[in-house]
């Protein structure tokens, strides 16, 4: 029997499409954009018009798109390369205790390792950020906010439009991972979350893995990471992707302004799991109930630890995770469990369901079915 895919805000299928619009770019379409022969420039010329093609679906100058390899990468740049460039206007930092580790770990370092002072703003047990905790943090020598837009964890939705309002009027550059968002939440334009850096991931929306894009508002121009060529305007060394750029092209296209995950479709779906869920015994929802992803639920598991729980679900056939799975085997208990408040033994028995495009009323009816059965086990060692 197919397993049933809960797995969606760690990765999704890549969409036929997609693919489609990058097999030219596996044979004939090849060239490195920098030569100058004409099979370069050919590579130049499609690279510009994806960067336009992604400018116009942000809403956005091209000149404002740099291509990464993913949102790992995009965080990096925004947090290292604007605290580096800012330094002299100051070294406080400020972001919050629920972050991506791809953004957290990048605060720790530049606390531990170059002088900077980091302020992590508490969240509510709904997981949320208030605009006037971030008031009373903000200080003469702050020079970067970072906020995640919605959290890969619990699913919970960031207000980063008023968040970045307030930074703006206080002068600080503001950046959010919207790894999550893209795909999942409404969107407009960029200019909506308010925020100088945004952080996109394409194969969180049906696009390849390894290209990603990090919104810098102009004329904001933070110091490189990766050194080299003067590769995207000297922001980002190293040969463009042609390949995975052109994937996120076509999914940022396809996916973004129209969110490929349905909310529609997926919050009935969300709503029984949770019902489900939150009536069996041991068993305590962490997301919260309004203000999240419509396709999140996590929970934690009485008497039990993360990597049973995923063993024992994987087993039955359910791919689900412990959180994020770019932790996938660590020891550590959640940080965003332990910020909302939670017993460090609940930290480390972490579950999370994130359902997608392909999710259906059977596959949460078989869930129902087994997930009883796998607690059971789990929970008394049977």
């Amino acid at each position: 029997m197919k397993p049933v895919y809960f797995d969606y805000n760690a990765t999704t299928p890549l969409d036929p499409l997609v693919r489609e619009a990058m097999r030219p770019y596996l044979d004939g379409i090849f060239g490195n954009p920098s030569s100058v022969h004409q099979i370069g420039r050919q590579a130049r010329s499609l690279l510009d018009d994806a960067r336009d093609r992604v400018a116009q679906v942000l809403g956005a100058k091209p000149s404002e798109i740099v291509f990464t390899s993913g949102g790992t990468e995009s965080n990096n740049l925004a947090i290292f390369g604007t605290a580096r460039l800012r330094k002299p206007k100051g070294r406080h930092l400020i972001t919050t205790m629920i972050e991506h580790h791809a953004g957290l770990h990048c605060f720790n370092y530049l606390a531990a390792k170059e002088g900077f002072e980091v302020t992590r703003l508490p969240v509510g047990r709904d997981g949320r950020v208030t605009v006037e905790s971030l008031r009373k943090a903000l200080r003469a020598d702050t020079i970067l906010v970072s906020v995640m837009a919605a959290n890969n964890e619990i699913g919970t939705v960031q207000p980063v439009a008023e968040l970045g309002a307030l930074c703006r009027e206080r002068g600080v550059v503001f950046h959010t991972d919207a790894v999550q968002w893209f795909g999942k939440e409404p969107f407009q334009n960029v200019a909506q979350f308010n925020a100088d850096l945004v952080s996109i991931c394409a194969h969180k929306f049906h696009g390849p893995k390894g290209a990603g894009a990090l919104y810098i508002r102009s004329p904001l121009q933070p110091d490189p990471i990766l050194f080299g060529g003067g590769h995207e305007n000297e922001r980002r060394a190293g040969t463009e992707n042609l390949l995975a750029i052109v994937g996120l092209v076509a999914a940022m296209e396809r996916f973004v302004r129209t969110p490929v995950f349905n909310t529609e479709h997926l919050t009935p779906m969300t709503a029984r799991v949770a019902d489900f869920v939150g009536r069996l015994p041991g068993v305590e929802l962490a997301s919260p109930v309004t203000g999240r992803l419509a396709n999140t639920v996590a929970f934690v598991v009485e008497r039990s630890d993360s990597i049973a729980l995923m063993a024992g679900l994987d087993l039955v056939g359910i791919c689900a995770s412990s959180g994020s799975a770019c932790s996938a085997g660590s020891l550590e208990p959640s940080h965003v469990i332990l910020a909302l408040g939670f017993e460090p033994r609940l930290a480390n028995a972490l579950v999370r369901f994130s359902l997608g495009r392909d999710s259906t009323l059977a596959e949460v009816e078989r869930m129902e079915e087994l997930l009883p059965q796998v607690l059971k086990r789990v929970q008394t060692g049977q």
